[in-house]
């Protein structure tokens, strides 16, 4: 009994190796390498030349003493974040669900996949999309609509409400994949709950509250904890949009460390400030993980087997 207790303990080391091994190996070359020499380049005075001549704090006594656009930009992100966490990834994903979940099947399916083609379009797409729509010239579509219906024109969403605009932007096509979550843990509650719901007379909003957003929590908190993260760190549509303008006034964090890294070729401060960016994250992940209480989603069921 001992040698086959060794044995398969050997067996599940092999396993373990075989199974986890190359993931192990993906995860180190992809996410640790990159943190650890983003830390040592911030650390350092590279620059264009990509030399490096000293080891300094230089860069982190400039972040928190002298950068005057930090600042703008931390109450941009922020900004930028919540609302677009709050009003679309999360509350309109929710609503889009609910939506294509109490029509036909056919009908939300269909509904859901032509809200799906600008997530599966290429970036420069949606970007050019969005810079036709809102052309402050009466060739824009919103300007068409808006002078053709209600006379009302033309208005300048680029200069005049830029921060509105990437909120929208990243909004429509953010609130995919909320809605695909909520769709599928909408459609796993068990049916006879509603029914029930219906006999004892609860009308369509009643069931919403006290059936569905119960049954749906840890899908609503993993996907306000995962877009809250990916937010944060995410500037791609910002950038082809706005490009961070008028006057920084739409440059999230993100986008901003790009700018002084790879347009200005501060490549030193630039690490600066995403390790930062990285220490925030986690900061954030940490809270958020314990607000939710996310620790009880992973936990072992406790069901009996017999």
């Amino acid at each position: 009994m001992a040698g086959y207790g060794a044995t398969s303990r050997q067996r599940q080391r092999i396993n373990a190796v075989l199974f986890l091994g190359p993931a192990c190996v993906l995860l180190f070359f992809f996410f640790i390498a990159p943190v650890i020499v983003d830390i040592f380049v911030a650390f350092t005075d590279m620059g264009r030349t990509l030399r490096i001549t000293e080891l300094t704090t230089a860069n982190f006594e400039r972040m928190f003493t002298r950068d005057r656009r930090l600042a703008q930009t931390l109450v941009v992100t922020f900004m930028y974040v919540l609302a677009t966490l709050a009003v679309f990834n999360v509350t309109f994903g929710l609503l889009l669900a609910l939506v294509t979940t109490a029509v036909p099947e056919r009908v939300g399916g269909f509904f859901r996949s032509v809200w799906l083609l600008p997530r599966m379009s290429p970036s420069v797409i949606y970007a050019l999309l969005w810079a036709w729509a809102i052309d402050p010239n009466e060739r824009g579509l919103l300007n068409q609509i808006l002078i053709n219906t209600v006379g009302i024109g033309p208005i300048d969403l680029m200069n005049d409400h830029p921060l509105l605009l990437i909120v929208v932007a990243n909004g429509f096509i953010g609130a995919s994949m909320g809605m695909i979550i909520f769709t599928s843990a909408i459609r796993a509650i068990p049916e006879h709950l509603f029914h029930a719901a219906r006999v004892d007379g609860a009308g369509g909003l009643a069931i919403v509250r006290h059936i569905t957003l119960p049954a749906i929590r840890w899908p609503l908190s993993f996907i306000t904890v995962y877009q809250t993260l990916s937010l944060l760190v995410s500037f791609e549509y910002i950038w082809l949009i706005t490009d961070g303008g008028p006057f920084y006034d739409t440059t999230v964090y993100a986008l901003y460390v790009y700018k002084r890294a790879f347009e200005s070729g501060q490549y030193a401060y630039g690490a600066a400030l995403a390790l930062m960016l990285v220490l925030l994250g986690i900061g954030l992940a940490l809270l958020m993980w314990r607000f939710f209480d996310m620790k009880r989603l992973l936990q072992t069921p406790r069901i009996e087997v017999h």
